[in-house]
């Protein structure tokens, strides 16, 4: 199972405030442009520790243990899957096959076509690319108000075939595994954003960053 939507600022705050009066604590308390659009502007380890707390306020049991202890405080990297009952990041290969929507070999979640427009996908479009056949370019004229972030509120597009909203574009969403490149260093992201172009939006990418890093 998994989320329909991205986790929106005001479920991130609701878990976020338990989970601070409950002996978690977190790098960053995160940002979001308005309580239905996405939290950002966290970093691993926070998405990991909420994760876990999100679980407990529900009364499951927690995911992420490090040395057989709730992962509940700090920035460790020896943190270890303990249990699937409780809220936890998909690994790179279950993003993909979650943002895949059941298509087989096409370029973004929809099944019906390996084009990108801005109809589909909040992303910077560019002429740069053939299949990105927006009439629209440069990010999203709906959402672009001058105001960063340019995120747009989450289910804003059509899901793909598993239900799925926002598997490309709009935020950058933490996986859990080390990326294979930089195993140690960082970890995987995936789905491209608001500001990301027509080839970082392709469901077969795999980026990266250090799990310290928060934008």
């Amino acid at each position: 199972y998994m989320d329909r939507y991205e986790v929106t600022k005001a479920l991130w705050d609701e878990v976020y405030n338990w989970a601070i009066t409950n002996g978690y604590s977190f790098d960053n308390a995160g940002s979001g442009k308005a309580t239905n659009h996405p939290a950002h502007t966290v970093n691993w380890y926070d998405v990991v520790k909420w994760c876990n707390a999100r679980s407990q306020k529900e009364g499951r049991p927690a995911a992420y243990t490090v040395n057989g202890a709730v992962y509940k405080g700090g920035r460790s990297n020896d943190v270890v899957q303990a249990s699937a009952a409780g809220y936890r990041l998909p690994t790179s290969d279950e993003w993909e096959y979650a943002a895949r929507g059941g298509a087989v070999s096409r370029r973004f979640p929809w099944g019906d076509s390996d084009e990108i427009q801005h109809a589909r996908a909040n992303y910077d479009s560019s002429s740069s690319y053939s299949y990105d056949t927006s009439p629209t370019r440069g990010c999203h004229p709906v959402y672009n108000d001058e105001v960063y972030p340019y995120s747009s509120p989450v289910g804003s597009f059509t899901a793909n075939g598993h239900g799925l909203y926002d598997m490309t574009g709009n935020m950058w969403e933490w996986c859990f595994d080390w990326h294979p490149s930089y195993e140690g260093s960082s970890r995987v992201i995936r789905g491209g954003s608001w500001y990301g172009y027509a080839d970082i939006c392709r469901v077969g990418v795999r980026f990266f960053n250090g799990p310290d890093y928060a934008n």
